[in-house]
């Protein structure tokens, strides 16, 4: 049994520094809950990576006391890691998310063959017992159907986790935030807020979801030939949209892109996403309509090059084509570090000839995540006696720090952490605790590895500049060099024959220098063949191509 004055610790393992791969540990005791297992994109400094994982060594190393993992929704940076955790995990725990969130991650498990997880549905006003843990989901508006908030009650303090949110008072599916929840949580007591911080550089409120409505009426109305419109396939409320539009002014809907086929689906089947099976068709079926009654709903709003909008950009798509005349909604905001892939994407139908409409265009996209006058009401209506901003980037952190002061929390109360960092609650009051073992992990084709720096810094060093490899055979019985072979990949002077030459001629006068006498280690050659050649490509070219020398006794 824990002790009467056991604290409460809060660990986030990831989303502290930037925005994805959320994850927060809460333990209390001999207790353990999590709250979301999100993963993360790489980026351009991350080569040949698939996937970013928060590591959470620390759940396995305590995996004894994990009594439940609460997922707020279904977005990737919430839910991606889950498969990893699952299969790192020895016994089954219990999944609690809404019906919706359950479904997609269903999808995702099945794809790693993970079998009949321990899934529980829960409510907006569900409340479950995990250990010493009494907790209460509560309903939050964002970018996708069936967002949940929590309430964690513990022998050490109270919590609250708005997970991903905006105040949106009118969203697509009726479903408004539950203040009468939210403020009688506050009227009990808050000892810790946990708020998404993502727009907290953003000032005003967010839009409502159902502004792009209208415009993408307008544009899906208005156009001559077909319409193609790039969203996030979890986007559920802007699909309903979409379709609505589409409907009101005579058109068919066509669904393309791997997951965007798959959680329309999950969407329908659950009731999330309603359109009538006449209005929705395969695309092979395209042909026996005019171009004026089609709008085709793909996946590659972030310019993703495997995409359905990509490869229908490149004509390499299998059923659907774009042309001259067509229309483009792209009604998606570019991730940082996407915005290059989707100008790429931009310019390539601009080719084409089409029309395209973004954001900046006209109204087709808003955020899913709440702005300044929407965190400072939260503040406001929760009253927290210590704040923690998460999910974000340091300035989105800082910044929502900043707002945290301007609604009355002392500076003091206020704790901004790093992923591994903790916080320990008793009775209302929090201080920093130890930190833990936390960092990333990379998901590399089929291997999860470490975050290794050599290997991704040759894999730059690769794309940068190149390799070149020395193969140097030397004549076993007299020392002497036999042959000298050079190969060059990814460098701009592999035929470049006098180069190559003087390459070849330096190597040789080295390893015969080092040989004289009765022969260097193959060690020694190979070290003195690659510092030579390194120097002299540097003096020649200034580029540091990968030097790989193999010597060889023959």
């Amino acid at each position: 049994m824990p002790k009467k004055d056991s604290a409460l610790k809060i660990i986030p393992l990831g989303g502290l520094d930037g925005i994805g791969k959320n994850m927060t540990v809460f333990e209390y005791g001999n207790d353990m809950v999590m709250i979301d297992a999100g993963l993360m994109f790489p980026d351009d400094e991350q080569p040949g990576i698939d996937l970013i994982l928060p590591d959470y060594t620390y759940v396995l190393e305590n995996e004894d006391k994990l009594r439940g993992i609460i997922i707020t929704h279904g977005h990737e940076d919430h839910t991606g890691a889950l498969p990893y955790l699952l299969q790192d995990l020895t016994h089954k725990v219990p999944i609690y998310s809404s019906k919706l969130t359950l479904g997609i991650i269903e999808g995702k498990l099945a794809e790693h063959n993970i079998k009949s997880p321990k899934f529980r549905e829960v409510q907006d006003g569900s409340t479950i017992t995990l250990g010493a843990f009494n907790i209460t989901f509560f309903a939050m508006t964002h970018s996708i159907p069936a967002a949940f908030g929590v309430f964690m009650n513990t022998p050490a303090g109270n919590v609250m986790h708005t997970g991903d949110f905006k105040l949106d008072q009118t969203p697509i599916d009726g479903v408004r935030p539950n203040y009468a929840a939210i403020n009688r949580f506050a009227a009990e007591g808050i000892d810790v807020l946990l708020s998404d911080s993502t727009n907290a550089t953003r000032p005003g409120f967010t839009p409502s979801e159902a502004a792009v409505g209208p415009a993408l009426r307008h544009i899906i109305k208005n156009a001559p030939g077909r319409v193609f419109v790039a969203s996030f396939s979890s986007h559920i409320h802007r699909l309903q949209q979409i379709c609505d539009a589409s409907v009101a002014v005579g058109r068919k809907v066509v669904v393309t892109g791997r997951s965007m086929v798959t959680n329309t689906k999950v969407a329908r089947e659950l009731g999330y996403l309603r359109i009538a099976d006449e209005n929705i068709i395969d695309a092979y079926d395209l042909e026996k309509l005019p171009d004026e009654q089609i709008v085709v709903l793909c996946t590659g709003s972030q310019g993703e090059p495997l995409s359905a909008l990509a490869r229908m950009a490149n004509g390499e798509h299998k059923s659907l084509s774009i042309h001259e005349g067509d229309t483009v909604i792209i009604s998606a905001n570019p991730i940082p570090g996407n915005e290059k892939s989707v100008q790429a994407i931009i310019n390539s139908l601009s080719k084409l000839g089409c029309d395209i409409y973004d954001k900046s265009q006209a109204l087709v996209h808003v955020s899913g995540h709440g702005s300044q006058e929407e965190l400072k009401l939260m503040l406001a209506m929760v009253k927290p006696r210590n704040f923690m901003p998460v999910h974000g980037e340091a300035q989105h952190l800082r910044a929502h720090a900043k707002l945290a002061q301007q609604v009355g929390i002392p500076e003091r109360n206020i704790f901004i952490l790093d992923n591994g960092d903790s916080l320990e609650v008793r009775h209302g009051k929090a201080r920093r605790g130890p930190s833990v073992d936390s960092g990333v992990v990379y998901v590399d084709g089929l291997s999860i590895t470490d975050a290794n720096p050599v290997v991704l810094r040759d894999r730059q060093r690769l794309a940068q500049d190149g390799v070149i490899t020395c193969v140097v055979a030397i004549r076993s019985r007299n020392h002497s060099v036999d042959t000298i072979d050079l190969s060059g990949r990814g460098v701009s002077f592999a035929t470049d024959e006098v180069l190559m030459g003087d390459a070849r001629d330096l190597v040789r006068s080295q390893v015969e220098r080092l040989e004289k006498g009765n022969g260097a280690s193959i060690d020694t050659v190979r070290k003195g063949v690659r510092n030579s050649l390194s120097n002299f490509l540097w003096s020649k070219t200034h580029t540091r191509p990968m030097v790989i020398p193999v010597v060889m006794e023959v």
